[in-house]
């Protein structure tokens, strides 16, 4: 009686909360405009904000003016001395939290701060608004009679004396959790902070895979995905609802769901089964599906975030310019900034989005600002290769577990090309075909790469390499990457990734 009680309470406290949804998206700019002036007048008497006269800005062009874009490298400094314990450095009082990031961009770690305002009015807060859209969409769910398995990272000490910590995101979250949630998690606290992925892994199985009541799933799709392979391999099992009947939701994020979706539905054949996805980083969390169906992500506008965006032909210029809501078109890409109630001012962090609707204000992720591949103009963002990739292997009856792709330089008269890094789970079985339809769709999709593929002459056909089973999670635990937020970078304009990947293994490649 208690597990259905609990659901009822819950679906009722969670409804409530779609009327300040609601309002917040009706009236978008509004709500955009008193965040920044909130967070203008809470930082106000920090260092950062002394500096930056922030008791002289009254409007968006004075905090343009006075107060430069930003990236990690510009505010580490100040991140670091926070990091120690020194207090109202870029935000009211000591930041006890930081979230480590995954890193994919670069090997050095990143670490950002998560205040107590962050905590409850960011991160809590979306987890509360997206089971709210959740259960608005589906009435007569029981997601709250059960349990939730989410796959998170760890945490650890920074400085012992200032008594500041730090890990992924989602390690942070569960560890400053009130004590009612741990009451709907599987498995216990200090088995899913484990720092040991492989460890951590092995006992989730052993503590879940007989628990009827599993309900939902959090977690990024990749890693996911490994585990419930592992689970379904322990028990014997064929379908994920053999071993967790109530199953019913899988809220994921981080990477693009779309090269996974097969793979998912291979092994939870069920037609009830939902997916939410959800927009969330280490620097904070900025959208949401709000519906059953899977597609573009509602931009949120009352999490304490500032959004402003950045055109894509204005990055790398040392002054860009910026656009508000207010400004923004359709179907273009942007690399978006934020200002936090973390204290992250007009920062950059790395991600770029293009506007599907602009009443409400819908968003796609296309890529990275550093993912990307331009070697001989084709600008292939990672939109692109994702979308070509489910494609694909949609046509082909095939399956992959993980990707990534960088350029082959011109050399000896030949063309350069793609070369595509692929493990397959379902390999298709004629893999020249595949190439062809993988070129065809990337020539679909983006102009310049089919404008630069005319004639085989500077961009020649991709080239596919498969790679054994397991070699991408040899190659992030080898890199300390397991678990968490973590992912492998699809496409670089580089080829250290690749290169470093093929070093030690055997592969075939067709051409």
């Amino acid at each position: 009686m208690l597990m259905p009680m609990f659901n009822r309470m819950m679906k009722s406290y969670l409804v409530k909360r779609t009327g300040r949804i609601d309002y917040s998206i009706s009236h978008p700019v509004k709500t955009q405009d008193m965040t920044l002036l909130y967070l203008i007048n809470e930082a106000r008497n920090t260092e950062w904000g002394i500096i930056h006269k922030y008791d002289r800005i009254r409007n968006l062009n004075q905090f343009r003016t006075q107060v430069p874009v930003q990236d990690y490298e510009s505010l580490k400094p100040y991140i670091q001395r926070m990091r120690e314990g020194e207090p109202d450095i870029l935000w009211p009082s000591p930041i006890r939290w930081f979230a480590k990031s995954s890193g994919t961009t670069e090997d050095r770690s990143k670490f950002i701060p998560v205040s107590k305002q962050s905590l409850a009015y960011t991160h809590y807060r979306s987890g509360k608004d997206l089971m709210a859209f959740y259960i608005r969409n589906n009435p007569s769910t029981r997601v709250f009679s059960g349990k939730c398995i989410v796959l998170s990272g760890s945490v650890s000490s920074n400085h012992p004396e200032s008594r500041t910590f730090s890990g992924d995101i989602s390690g942070v979250l569960i560890q400053n959790l009130e004590w009612w949630v741990n009451f709907m998690r599987a498995p216990k606290k200090q088995i899913s902070l484990l720092p040991d992925w492989e460890e951590k892994i092995e006992r989730i199985i052993k503590e879940t895979h007989n628990n009827q009541q599993i309900t939902y799933l959090s977690g990024v799709p990749s890693w996911m995905l490994v585990m419930v392979n592992k689970i379904l391999e322990y028990t014997g099992k064929k379908d994920l609802h053999e071993v967790w009947p109530q199953l019913e939701l899988f809220v994921h994020g981080a990477v693009n769901f779309a090269p996974y979706k097969e793979s998912f539905r291979k092994i939870i054949t069920s037609p009830t089964m939902k997916y939410y996805e959800s927009y969330n980083a280490s620097e904070g969390f900025f959208a949401m599906q709000d519906d059953n169906r899977q597609g573009d992500l509602l931009l949120m506008m009352d999490y304490g975030i500032y959004y402003e965006f950045i055109p894509f032909d204005e990055l790398g210029k040392e002054n860009p310019r910026t656009l508000s809501l207010k400004e923004v078109e359709l179907d273009k890409n942007y690399a978006m900034l934020i200002s936090t109630n973390a204290g992250l001012w007009r920062y950059m962090i790395g991600d770029t989005v293009k506007f599907t609707s602009l009443n409400p204000f819908r968003i796609l992720i296309t890529g990275r600002t550093r993912h990307f591949i331009n070697a001989f103009g084709e600008e292939l963002v990672v939109e692109n290769a994702d979308k070509a990739i489910e494609y694909t292997t949609r046509i082909t009856n095939s399956r992959i577990r993980d990707y990534t792709v960088a350029p082959i330089y011109q050399h000896d008269g030949l063309s350069g090309a793609h070369e595509w890094l692929i493990e397959f789970e379902q390999p298709p079985v004629d893999m020249y075909a595949f190439t062809n339809l993988l070129d065809d769709r990337l020539m679909q999709l983006n102009s310049d790469y089919e404008a630069k593929r005319k004639g085989n002459l500077a961009l020649g056909k991709p080239i596919i390499r498969a790679l054994p089973t397991d070699t991408f999670y040899n190659w992030m635990k080898k890199r300390g990457k397991l678990g968490g937020q973590n992912k492998v970078p699809r496409l670089a304009n580089h080829r250290d990734y690749v290169e470093d990947i093929l070093k030690d293994i055997d592969c075939y490649y067709n051409r």
